[in-house]
């Protein structure tokens, strides 16, 4: 059975084997059992259910929110020479009425459709035709973006909801394989219990994205733009996109970008949803095929787009969550290569994320206690992204331990004391001074178990300085243990402590518009008896950059680089090649109407300038290139390889 999977990953997908974790989720699916599916952007969820849908008899639906997502998936999947479809609000009624008969005549191997299609009368009963007997078949459903499903994430959907339902009105249940990049246990849990999942396989690859560099850095709102405007500058061969909170920022970004980049040949378009559909459909296109190397977006944007080959991804603002910088930022670099993610922030950053939660309309189909829990959740995952900004530790190790994924970097997350790190984020890329604030730790944790979590960071803060605020003096805080202990001690500074006592876990910060800090899990290691003595709590001081945090590489220092590692002498320069394979590439794709990754990624170019293919044969043997790409596009790319090569010898 998975030899046969392997042998149409190789037909249609040009790859010779599966990457981690997908043959386990193609396996389980195949020998009919439920999957549940969790594996970061970029490493091939899509490929999970595909593979068996091209193997098995009938229709495999495929549930997800994202209507860009369905347009390149099914344009995608045409181009290795399957027959895929979707049906969605964007096709008219009469366009849906054809796809839906098209599908009961068996002409689709796979449909893409939105949650709120399973609502449908007309909908229900078409699917239900297929698993009775005589029908078509069902083999498997796909979940997409399951976590939705869960009020614990960040992207809950109520329509989401619906799936179960939908599924237990069938005659016949088909296989449930469910797929998320971004979920904590409580949300796997979540999923497998709310989809109805039997007994699922569970494959869980690690969140960890090895080629992604992260960066923090704290700034105002005008140096933002600055600091945007000039590393858009330095990359401007590359491709990138620039998420923003609101949509009045991104007009005004965009507008800003636009005037000092564009005379230097760098267009730059814009996306949210206050935009026409028509408006935004251009501009996504533009950025898609290049035309436009710098997007900048709020959130309504990139979730689904497929495009490979984004080199950089910066926040101008804070994201609401770890989930969702996760997501957003894991749109760079999903090709493999080295890319770069950045987050800016500043204090008004987080005053204007709770005025969203405070602001945002709670959806009218959930109970007042569910909206009242959606709320609050929504201040627990925030409190957790301000962690993110305010450590000292390493970023992807904070990321890491989030998703419960602690073991993936091999080293010691758990505290403000580890010395090790990734090597490829900000902070571990940044000397730093340690400097000993055991006395201010201590302080703050005796200050907060002796007046019993009632106050703010802020605060707690204020109290240990010794400040005389009218909130002091409204809780009458000048008697209260530790007040102007650590007098001594800038304000700033133990304000920094106290964020790291959260973040390692001494000390805890609840949900609400006005969060207060209690005592955290760890918080007896500090305060014991039989610890007396023994607790010690380091900061790191900011002293110097050792090195370049940057990994945005250009793919041709890649294929030189590629090259000096191959022993085997080649006529010419591969950099050289790949410069006109690129070309010949985007001359295709403009002929073909379609993206140029469509063609293949820079990926399977390097492979062609590394294997230097003369047959057909050959060309197959690059990895990415499957039997529909090498029939279409392999004569013209075979060509150019010969043309390059007797050129210069």
């Amino acid at each position: 059975m998975i030899d046969g999977a392997k042998q149409t990953l190789k037909q249609y997908f040009g790859y010779d084997s599966f990457r981690p974790g997908q043959e386990r989720m193609v396996s389980a699916i195949l020998s009919g059992e439920d999957a549940l599916g969790v594996m970061p952007t970029g490493a091939g969820k899509s490929i999970c259910y595909q593979v068996p849908a091209l193997m098995l008899q009938g229709l495999t639906l495929v549930i997800s929110p994202l209507v860009s997502l369905m347009g390149d998936q099914v344009r995608a999947l045409k181009e290795v020479g399957a027959r895929p479809s979707y049906l969605n609000s964007s096709l008219t009624p009469a366009q849906q009425n054809t796809v839906l008969k098209r599908a009961s005549e068996g002409w689709y191997q796979i449909m893409y459709v939105a949650p709120e299609r399973l609502s449908d009368p007309r909908f229900v009963e078409f699917a239900q035709r297929l698993v009775r007997p005589g029908g078509l078949g069902l083999p498997p459903i796909a979940v997409d973006e399951a976590h939705c499903i869960s009020q614990w994430g960040q992207d809950f959907r109520p329509s989401y909801l619906a799936i179960a339902d939908f599924i237990n009105a069938l005659p016949q249940r088909p296989v449930v394989a469910a797929f998320t990049a971004t979920a904590t246990n409580r949300v796997r849990d979540d999923i497998s219990e709310m989809l109805g999942l039997h007994s699922p396989q569970s494959v869980v690859t690690g969140f960890d994205r090895a080629n992604l560099s992260f960066n923090v850095e704290e700034m105002g709102d005008k140096a933002k733009a600055t600091w945007i405007r000039d590393y858009a500058l330095a990359h401007k061969d590359e491709s990138g996109i620039v998420y923003c909170a609101t949509r009045k920022a991104v007009d005004e970004l965009s507008d800003e970008l636009g005037r000092v980049l564009g005379p230097h040949g760098i267009r730059v378009a814009r996306y949210h949803a206050g935009m026409g559909q028509q408006d935004r459909a251009s501009e996504q296109a533009a950025f898609i095929a290049d035309a436009a190397p710098l997007m900048v977006a709020t959130n309504a944007f990139g979730m689904g787009i497929d495009k490979p080959n984004v080199r950089y991804v910066i926040h101008h603002n804070v994201p609401e969550s770890i989930e969702a910088y996760y997501q957003e930022a894991g749109r760079a670099g999903r090709d493999g290569d080295p890319a770069a993610c950045y987050l800016l922030w500043n204090g008004h950053d987080f005053s204007l994320r709770r005025f969203f939660i405070e602001k945002d309309v709670p959806d009218d189909t959930l109970s007042p206690e569910e909206r009242e829990f959606a709320r609050q959740n929504r201040y627990r995952l925030l409190a957790q992204m301000e962690g993110y900004c305010q450590t000292t530790g390493c970023l992807r190790a904070y990321i890491l331990r989030y998703f419960g994924d602690e073991g993936a970097l091999g080293i010691e997350t758990g505290g403000a004391s580890s010395s090790e790190g990734c090597g490829n984020c900000s902070n571990c890329l940044t000397r730093y001074e340690v400097e000993d604030v055991t006395d201010v730790a201590l302080a703050a944790l005796r200050m907060v178990a002796a007046t019993g979590g009632r106050f703010g960071k802020a605060l707690v803060a204020d109290v240990l300085h010794g400040a005389n605020t009218e909130k002091i003096r409204q809780f009458n805080l000048f008697d209260a243990p530790g007040y102007g202990a650590v007098g001594e001690v800038p304000l700033k500074r133990i304000k920094e402590v106290v964020d790291q006592l959260v973040g390692c876990g001494y000390l805890v910060q609840s949900q609400g518009r006005f969060p207060v800090v209690g005592l955290g899990p760890r918080a007896d290691e500090a305060l014991a008896p039989q610890h007396a003595g023994e607790f010690t709590f380091t900061v790191k001081k900011r002293a110097s950059k050792t090195k370049s945090a940057s990994r945005a590489r250009r793919a041709v220092d890649l294929v030189r680089e590629e090259a000096a590692l191959d022993a085997r002498s080649r006529v010419g320069d591969d950099a050289e090649l790949f410069e006109e394979l690129r070309d010949l590439r985007r001359e295709l794709a403009d002929e073909h109407q379609v993206p140029a990754y469509i063609i293949c990624s820079d990926a399977t170019l390097r492979g062609m300038c590394r294997k230097r293919p003369a047959t057909r044969e050959e060309l197959l043997e690059v990895s990415g290139i499957g039997e529909k790409k090498a029939d279409a596009y392999g004569e013209a790319f075979l060509a150019a390889i010969a043309d390059y090569e007797a050129s210069v010898r």
